[in-house]
């Protein structure tokens, strides 16, 4: 399985970057879809999730109100539209996939995580 992601780049606090991705086809049909993010030095960390077994979405504390999440189960493809962005959101952003889960659950477990992509880079200045 294949996850490509796009959309990131360099935008200025207050800011907004819309992020993309789009899986290959598999063949689990429940699962879960989200993004993660990483800075160099740090852990990587769960910042919104959905899972096609939920009602709503995951989001880390920090991105609540200012990130939406939005999914296309049948298609697997996903978006993540960030607003308000902020300079701590500076990071790889990596799309992940992960069969039979709950959102939450992948959002914090990592290691529940069965695909990952490549990355992609936000930067944001001050």
């Amino acid at each position: 399985v294949q996850l490509v992601e796009s959309g990131g780049g360099s935008v200025q606090a207050g800011g907004s970057l819309r992020l993309s991705c789009a899986a290959s086809e598999f063949t689990f049909d429940d699962y879960a879809i989200g993004w993660f993010r990483q800075d160099p030095g740090k852990e990587r960390e769960g910042v919104s999730c959905m899972s096609s077994l939920d009602t709503v979405p995951y989001y880390k504390d920090s991105v609540k109100g200012r990130f939406t999440i939005s999914s296309d189960f049948s298609n697997r493809t996903a978006s993540l539209q960030m607003n308000i962005l902020e300079t701590e959101d500076t990071a790889v952003y990596y799309c992940a996939v992960a069969a039979l889960t709950h959102a939450q659950a992948m959002c914090v477990m990592h290691h529940l995580v069965d695909f990952w992509g490549e990355g992609i880079q936000v930067t944001v200045s001050s």
